[in-house]
């Protein structure tokens, strides 16, 4: 039979012994200097494993490295870590174990080798029932090793970094000799026998506990050997390879914990969990406590990954903007996370990393700098959707915290033109302006008739505390303004400051003295009446013969009408008319009924005399349906990378609309609004009714390492956001630069009225982006980008298509001396591509 279907590594009585002997010849030495000198001398197995073990069993030998937090009493000897972890492979790349490794080690000691610099020749092995094929090769990093095997037995990477220090100490060891990286993992050293020499040298250690690990869950294709802690039933485990210490029965409640328990059969008893690292009494083993308390320091939970939590106390309208308070964590990390706040589509993202004790009492495990009291601006006037979502950290997904709507204090500004009096020389006018989205004063334009005056609503109006207590009383305007003798409009305007528009406050018309009217009608022309949605723009111009100054007109949408001054400028108009200036034309929007409508339009007489019926014409509206306040959905299909360069594609609808609605994608914590409005054929056959445009496919630039992108849609009016998803993309880091000098070609220069074409291709053997240029024209140079498509380039050195070059450049007449060089983007010189001349016409 197979020899690894005996083998029960690390197991009986061997590995205690080795622990127990390891505990009492060196924790007086660690307990002064754990981890600073040479080990003893080690002449077998069972010597060696007990060094590496003391590490395991003393509390005060754990090196500085590990920091202690794991609870031991929440440890469940029928389920010491999930499946679902044990068998994650994508928790790690290559190059985050090398910089977890480096991490524990920043210094090896002079005349060894740690963990993190030590490379091994691994062999290429195919595939079977329990692990993929490993291509292997010629001094690969350890690092590469774990991922690589890892990848192809699909065992998480966190799991083998775990196994590796618990076995032999290597992890966090400063003075590892040879005999530990030998017998890395235990693997084939069986306890009642010597180590098997075919398992010797690290690679074969790491592949064969991965290997042997999804063994014991008897794969199809092998034979049924492993049953005795099969997953699902309760099986008697013993506290210590001495029988007399006894056992307990354990429901083994997942394979995982089947796997570790077949590697290494004993439960830790409650004296072993009291000690932490350390030792227990006499019937104490260690081998699983220290992976579950290992694991639990260095990656957080054995269990399934932890979403975000955490509580919203205040959400509060302020003007021009709302307050946002609380708190929020993830127990995958005691470091703050971030929030992304919403006031209505509008996100923003913060850190929640105030100092709150009483969460630090609550949840010990993630610290107490979990606080935020964020504002975040408002995004016009009424009820607004106020969201807060936790950002996870690590594996898991995005929590909406709290969701609340509230009236906002935002949007266009109010206020009222109280009184137009006629003095001497002009007019006095007075009123009063806020914006709600600021508690200074607003802006407000003055008009008489075409000529407008800038004032700032900044004077006392003690009876404007009781009705706005917010904003104070300090939003009154007065002033004089000078007029011309005939009928004058006055108006005035409150000029808006964040979200909404400009806000008209009233018109009222003065006859201010020295002019005669002579009683005669205006005239005009009603010329269009242009339609979109719901609303409609009618346009057109109107004169009073009596005054020089714009008249009013009423539009009328079926019986109810509304005042409009025909103050827009119509250069046609004066040609036509010179005596009346130029300010006669109107252009207003209209809101329209569902169904066929009758807008009329009426100039109004200045003065004495009758108004002026321009006409009518006829508009129709389709209806709509209402916003039922359902929230979009749709799918985020697909995350493809392309060097740092990733494509977020997918589709959202929103049922209440068929336009186009917005999409937010996030890389990271750091989020960016696109709109959702590509063809989609097969999203307009799935939902007729909603159009075709509602695909996305956006690219974002990522960094290296693994990146979490994350994708909402975004709601066009009442109800909430959706989630679409996260998907993870890896960048591999990019090759270092070697010092290449770069190459190309100056293929061309061709003359033109004014200057000449100058083209050709330039690259980097080190890096695939795109590379300056220098052109020079006598002694005069410019920089440029040799980033346009070169197919012929990228297909003869496989360094992308981006590097050519073709730049017209303005020159002299006659005769110039064009030079081109390739710069270097990193270590090296440059390169000198050739002169040409060429004739300017």
């Amino acid at each position: 039979m197979d020899r690894r279907e005996l083998h029960t590594p690390r197991g009986s009585a061997r590995r205690w012994v080795g622990v127990l002997a390891g505990v009492l010849s060196l924790v007086g030495a660690l307990l002064l200097a754990p981890a600073v000198g040479p080990s003893p001398a080690i002449g077998n197995a069972d010597a060696a494993a007990s060094a590496a073990e003391t590490v395991d069993a003393s509390t005060d030998a754990v090196p500085a490295s590990i920091v202690k937090t794991a609870d031991l009493s929440q440890f469940q000897p029928g389920n010491i870590i999930s499946d679902a972890r044990f068998f994650d492979r994508g928790t790690m790349s290559a190059a985050q174990i090398q910089q977890f490794l480096e991490a524990k080690v920043p210094a090896c000691q002079a005349g060894y080798t740690c963990l993190r610099d030590w490379y091994d020749t691994s062999r290429t092995t195919g595939a079977d029932a329990m692990c993929g094929p490993y291509a292997g090769g010629v001094r690969e990093r350890a690092s590469t090793i774990i991922y690589k095997v890892a990848q192809a037995c699909g065992i998480n990477p966190q799991v083998i970094l775990v196994m590796l220090q618990k076995e032999q100490g290597l992890v966090t060891h400063v003075w590892p000799s040879d005999w530990r990286y030998t017998i890395a993992m235990g693997q084939g050293c069986p306890d009642t026998a010597a180590c098997d020499t075919r398992y010797y040298g690290f690679f074969n250690q790491v592949y064969g506990a991965a290997w042997q690990l999804k063994r014991y869950a008897n794969p199809p294709g092998t034979s049924q050997y492993f049953t005795w802690y099969a997953p699902g039933k309760t099986w008697n485990v013993r506290w210590h390879p001495n029988a007399a210490c006894g056992s307990s029965p354990v429901y083994i409640q997942n394979q995982a914990t089947a796997d570790l328990y077949y590697y290494t059969p004993y439960q830790p008893n409650a004296a072993a969990l009291r000690a932490g690292y350390g030792e227990g009494d006499g019937c104490s083993s260690y081998g699983n406590r220290n992976f579950y308390q290992y694991f639990t320091d260095w990656f957080n939970s054995t269990q399934s990954y932890n979403n975000p939590f955490g509580n919203v106390e205040l959400v509060a309208a302020g003007p021009g903007e709302f307050r946002v308070s609380g708190w929020a964590a993830d127990l995958d990390t005691t470091a703050p996370i971030s929030i992304h706040v919403y006031a209505g589509s509008q996100s923003t993202a913060f850190t929640a990393d105030l100092e709150r004790a009483d969460v630090g009492a609550a949840y010990p495990a993630v610290g107490s700098r979990h606080g935020f009291d964020v504002k975040v601006p408002a995004v016009g006037a009424g009820p607004t959707n106020v969201c807060v979502y936790g950002i996870n950290a690590g594996q898991g997904a995005n929590v909406l915290l709290e969701c609340q709507q509230i009236e906002s204090m935002s949007g266009p500004p109010t206020g009222k033109l109280d009184t137009v009096k006629v003095v001497d020389g002009g007019v006095e006018v007075s009123g009063w302006a806020i914006d709600p989205d600021s508690t200074g004063p607003t802006s407000v334009h003055l008009y008489v008739d075409a000529v407008g005056t800038a004032v700032n609503a900044d004077r006392a109006r003690g009876e404007l505390t009781a009705s706005y207590p917010a904003y104070g009383a300090n939003h009154g305007f007065a002033a004089k303004l000078p007029a011309s003798p005939g009928v004058r409009s006055v108006c005035a305007y409150a000029i808006n400051i964040g979200p909404g528009g400009t806000t008209p406050l009233g018109c009222q018309t003065v006859t201010v003295p020295g002019s005669v009217d002579l009683g005669r009608a205006p005239f005009g022309n009603f010329e269009a009446l242009t339609v979109s949605g719901s609303s409609a723009t009618a346009s057109g111009w109107a004169i009073d013969p009596d005054t020089s100054a714009p008249i009013k007109v009423h539009l009328y949408v079926g019986a109810t009408g509304t005042e409009y001054t025909a103050d827009k400028a119509r250069a046609d108009v004066a040609a036509a008319y010179p005596g009346t200036g130029t300010n006669h034309g109107f252009v207003e929007k209209v809101t329209l009924p569902v169904g066929t409508t009758q807008v009329c339009a009426y100039a109004i007489n200045n003065g004495a005399g009758g108004h002026a019926f321009l006409g009518c014409k006829a508009a129709t509206v389709v209806d709509t349906a209402p916003d039922l306040g359902r929230a979009p959905f749709g799918n985020f299909e697909a995350l493809t990378v392309s060097g740092n360069t990733a494509t977020a594609s997918g589709w959202t609808i929103d049922p209440d609309t068929s336009a186009p609605t917005k999409v937010h994608l996030y890389v990271g914590a750091t989020g960016t609004e696109y709109t959702a409005d590509k063809p989609r054929a097969d999203v307009a056959a799935s939902y007729p009714s909603a159009g075709p445009n509602h695909g996305f496919a956006e690219k974002l630039t990522l960094q290296a390492g693994t990146t979490q992108v994350c994708a909402y849609a975004i709601n066009t009016g009442v109800g909430g956001h959706a989630f679409l998803g996260c998907r993870s993309a890896t960048v591999v880091e990019s090759a270092p630069d070697l010092g290449r000098a770069p190459l190309g070609n100056f293929e061309g220069v061709t003359a033109a009225a004014g200057g000449a074409t100058v083209s050709g291709w330039a690259l980097d053997p080190d890096t695939t982006a795109s590379i300056k240029v220098h052109i020079y024209v006598g002694a005069t140079g410019t920089e440029y980008t040799a980033n346009k498509p070169r197919a012929d380039v990228g297909a003869a050195y496989r360094l992308g298509d981006s590097h050519g070059f073709s730049e017209f450049i303005a020159m002299p007449s006659g005769k110039n001396t064009v030079c081109v060089y390739a710069i270097n983007t990193g270590a090296g010189g440059h390169t000198f591509m050739g002169c040409r001349d060429v004739t300017v016409p």
